[in-house]
């Protein structure tokens, strides 16, 4: 990497920083910001909106310059055969952005199954699925620095929608947010559940949250989660250092740090297919309840289906009447 390459990226990072940006969705978060960066000869910004998985209808236009700038791709990919050709064309570089959550579509999140399963499985990737206009917003200066700054190898993939997050914002970790995950929602007693969620699916989570405290009596801490992934692999990579290096201090992740501290059980929501969320039960020390598309409905579940099986949880560690979890199915007419 060259130093006009970081040089463009610190300019960009830096006019970026000062754009005004109204509270807004993940999308059009992106769109402004791209917007910004269009016309300033630093970066790169392709909008190549073609559903072909043929490489030649993706715009490659840029491709032909020799020297390396930071890129911001809009795109949208349903498949990972799609994504697997674009991201081999920008030569694996530069900050991919689908949006094909907001177009028509019989699969979760407009996306194939087998595109979150390329995602997680490419090591070249960091994928994350922003809830929130400030977490895009946060993710994207994190990868021109990471891409383009500090030269490292890859590119970071996010998944955006156009629904305005919930989140209040003096609840904001950005450290946190591109680590992968930070607290929305705090825990304020004994008896309580762990809920945490993703993109537009963190919604569902905070509306559960409400009706277990409401209906329920049952306090919830909500984490959002813009990277399940990125998650999984600090894990991963924290376990195998421990393994290989048995007199040495332990290795923590973010992930242990997060939920250190208490035994309530932990239910991970996502919009993608449940497989996307399942590693982290190993890692999680406590009760783990893994949600995703198809684990209760054929979408990501609901604010009732994510309640309910809290309750269920709190009831198999017997923190709670196991007649209570019966309740809520027949309450929410999910029997």
């Amino acid at each position: 990497m060259s130093t006009s390459t970081a040089n463009a990226a610190q300019w960009c990072i830096d006019a970026l920083s000062t754009c005004a940006y109204p509270r807004n969705s993940p999308l059009y978060t992106v769109m402004t910001m791209a917007s910004a960066l269009e016309f300033s000869r630093q970066a790169w910004v392709i909008r190549g909106q073609s559903r072909s998985r043929r490489v030649g209808n993706w715009p490659t236009w840029f491709a032909r310059n020799t020297g390396e700038k930071p890129m911001l791709y809009l795109h949208s990919a349903t498949s990972s055969a799609q994504l697997c050709a674009l991201s081999d064309h920008t030569a694996q570089r530069g900050i991919l952005c689908n949006d094909s959550e907001t177009q028509p579509s019989p699969w979760p999140k407009g996306a194939q199954p087998s595109l979150p399963l390329w995602l997680s499985a490419n090591p070249h990737c960091t994928p994350y699925d922003p809830a929130s206009g400030e977490e895009a917003r946060t993710i994207v200066l994190a990868g021109l620095r990471t891409l383009y700054v500090d030269g490292k190898p890859g590119f970071y993939y996010l998944a955006l929608h156009d629904q305005e997050s919930a989140i209040a914002a003096q609840t904001l970790d950005r450290e946190g947010m591109i680590k992968g995950m930070y607290p929305v929602r705090g825990l304020a007693s004994a008896q309580a559940v762990r809920l945490l969620g993703a993109g537009r699916a963190l919604d569902e989570v905070l509306h559960a949250a409400q009706l277990l405290e409401h209906e329920w009596g049952i306090t919830a801490q909500v984490w959002s989660c813009p990277s399940y992934t990125r998650l999984a692999r600090e894990a991963q990579a924290a376990e195998r250092w421990n393994r290989l290096h048995p007199h040495a201090p332990r290795r923590s992740c973010h992930l242990r740090d997060c939920l250190a501290g208490s035994r309530t059980p932990v239910i991970a929501v996502t919009g993608y297919p449940q497989a996307v969320v399942d590693p982290l039960a190993a890692y999680v020390d406590t009760r783990f309840v893994a949600l995703g598309a198809g684990s209760v409905q054929a979408a990501a579940p609901n604010r009732y289906w994510i309640a309910s099986l809290a309750l269920k949880a709190l009831a198999d560690d017997g923190h709670l009447d196991t007649r209570k979890a019966e309740d809520a199915l027949r309450r929410y007419c999910l029997k």
